[in-house]
């Protein structure tokens, strides 16, 4: 099952994509936001040419678990894309990932510049992977 998986932010989107077999995940790319048709626009666009089965939006809760102001936006961008595709779209809780993704970048040596365009492409990879993992657990 090939997914996607989304750090979905105000101005930036990260994304990762899973292999066909739903094991692994790998950062695919970053998308500077312009407008929100765009976004939609090009999310459709790569669902289409990596034949993604799945979407994982990563769900940023409060640390308590409770909603926020970007809880509320990530939740009506999922349904906004939901209303573009039959895809199956899933809200995952990804508390914590941009520090695991900050973790994960400066153990590989990843410093700087590169790191800052790799964050929310890495947040991604860490929320479709806890994902992957617990559907493939259950």
């Amino acid at each position: 099952m090939r997914a996607l998986g989304i750090d979905f932010g105000i101005r930036r989107v990260g994304l990762a994509v899973s292999d066909p077999t739903g094991m692994l995940c790998s950062p695919y790319k970053t998308i500077e936001r312009t407008t929100r048709q765009a976004l939609f626009d090009e999310l459709l666009e790569i669902i289409h040419n990596e034949s993604v089965e799945v979407v994982v939006v990563g769900l940023p809760l409060s640390l308590e678990g409770e909603d926020t102001e970007t809880t509320r936006q990530a939740r009506n961008f999922a349904q906004s894309l939901g209303r573009r595709t039959d895809v199956p779209i899933h809200l995952w809780d990804e508390r914590l990932s941009s520090a695991e993704a900050e973790l994960e970048l400066e153990m590989a040596g990843v410093f700087g510049k590169k790191r800052k365009q790799a964050l929310d492409s890495q947040a991604a990879v860490i929320i479709l992977r806890s994902w992957l993992e617990n559907a493939h657990s259950s």
